[in-house]
């Protein structure tokens, strides 16, 4: 048996010209009317049918109506046909009938009142409250909202953008995933993260929802074993979480790899880097003079983000490096320092400036220690230039690198050149790589002027007894 609910709204110039429609299938078929703005439209309807006022969108909502008018077809209470704007073939199709010869063969419909710009969100919450599961806070009249976050704990130190469930709603729409999807427990605390709680901080942060996908992946990443973040969080040590996007996604949703790349500005650089940072801190607990004992820390704590620059280089990316293809996006996650940077504008051969690189990467932690920390060295697009033109590849100059870096034992032993750091005394004939195998990683970023690169100094806890640099895939 076929039933059929039309939906339609009077400021909508399709629907208005509907009217003898409306009324012939209200006088010849099973039928409801929906109306969204005005309950007496439309007119011209036999005596006793009933127009249902949907003013507050509800049916609308239920029905996921996007485009008035809309002529929903059911048999047997299932829907087997939606169609929408006004097709003359379509709909005499649909119902057998036939309509006016004066009525154009088509006509778009328009936008839906529960499409309205900022709607879809409000009636998620009002009429699909069960999508959110996290406890609501009120806040008293007159309390100040940003005040509020302050006052509960919920920053970094800087403001936050009050996670109001409409916005939850809003980033949730970033992500496929169910809000009830639990992707690990966030240590120092190991409290279970669900995709909602990602959202909410997400949202604090100041994210966009299409940015969502990226700090779901960050958060995966930082969960993983090998990058321990608790220990990270639980050393004295400078160093915090550093994100970096490779793929098509960090394009798509405007982060920065070039000019600027490890400063401000950039509102998904700060806000993705600073949103990993917020869920750390607020679902499992890990807050400054508690389980993060940083003795400085680093201003990369509130945030350390950037895309690697791909489409202009020479090179592979790291996430080709390690396996993924240039169509995946990834978040890679280094346990990482502040920015060390290396000034070179002489340079003119591949061999001078990796000398420069090497006596810059010499100085990580300390001059005198080997195999301790790991790093990111950021080759900015001038820099690159020298090895494109000398045809070296990235595997060229790493082993050039770490030819330059191994550190003769008389040079690094404790006492040498009057400093009492250094490594045992028994080691003073040997000769020590300055990083572990794997522990040098080189990425290209930065602007296109300016004979400047920089190095990127990890945890001094890096390596197999601490954190090792981790890679996750991207999933919408």
């Amino acid at each position: 048996m076929h039933h059929y609910v039309l939906v339609v709204k009077e400021d909508c110039e399709t629907c208005r010209m509907l009217q003898p429609v409306a009324a012939s299938l209200a006088a010849t078929a099973d039928i409801r009317i929906v109306s969204q703005d005005n309950p007496n439209f439309p007119a011209g309807l036999p005596a006793g049918t009933c127009i249902e006022d949907d003013s507050a969108l509800e049916q609308s909502f239920a029905l996921k109506v996007e485009i008035v008018p809309s002529l929903i077809c059911y048999t047997d209470g299932l829907e087997v046909s939606r169609l929408e704007g006004w097709q003359r073939a379509e709909w005499e199709s649909t119902t057998g009938l036939t309509f006016a010869a004066a009525l154009p063969a088509f006509r778009p419909g328009c936008g839906s009142k529960s499409m309205d710009p900022g709607m879809p969100e409000k009636l998620a919450v009002k009429y699909g409250g069960a999508q959110l599961k996290a406890r609501r806070l009120d806040i008293a009249e007159g309390e100040d909202e940003v005040e509020a976050c302050y006052d509960r704990g919920w920053s970094d130190g800087l403001p936050l953008v009050p996670p109001t469930e409409i916005r939850v709603v809003r980033m949730l729409q970033g992500t496929r995933r169910s809000p009830a999807e639990v992707v690990g427990e966030v240590p120092p605390d190991y409290v279970p993260c669900t995709i909602e709680k990602i959202a909410i901080n997400a949202v604090m942060a100041g994210c966009k929802p299409e940015y969502l996908p990226v700090v779901i992946a960050a958060v995966e990443a930082a969960l993983m074993d090998e990058f321990c973040m608790h220990g990270l969080l639980a050393t004295t040590y400078f160093s915090g979480p550093m994100v970096l996007v490779n793929g098509p996604l960090s394009r798509a949703i405007g982060m920065n790899s070039r000019g600027n790349a490890l400063g401000q500005g950039n509102r998904a650089n700060a806000t993705i880097g600073r949103a990993l940072q917020l869920i750390i801190r607020n679902v499992g607990g890990g807050r400054p003079g508690g389980v993060d004992r940083a003795a400085l820390g680093n201003p990369g704590k509130y945030t350390f983000c950037f895309a690697e620059d791909e489409t202009g280089s020479c090179w592979e990316s790291y996430a080709e490096e390690r396996g993924f293809s240039p169509q995946v996006s990834t978040v890679s996650l280094f346990a990482a320092d502040g920015v060390q940077g290396i000034v070179d504008q002489k340079s003119r051969t591949p061999e001078s400036l990796s000398r420069s690189f090497a006596a810059g990467l010499k100085v990580v932690s300390h001059p005198k220690m080997v195999m301790a920390a790991d790093a990111f060295l950021v080759v900015s697009p001038e820099h690159e230039r020298v090895f494109r033109d000398a045809g070296w590849s990235k595997t060229r100059l790493k082993e050039e690198l770490n030819s330059l870096l191994q550190m003769p034992g008389s040079e690094i032993i404790v006492g040498a050149d009057g400093i009492a750091e250094g490594v045992p005394e028994k080691l003073k004939d040997a000769i020590l790589p300055k990083f572990r195998e794997g522990g040098l990683n080189i990425v290209r970023a930065g602007g296109s002027a300016g004979l400047f690169s920089a190095i990127i100094a990890g945890w001094g806890a890096s390596g197999k007894i601490g954190s090792v640099p981790v890679t996750r895939e991207i999933v919408i």
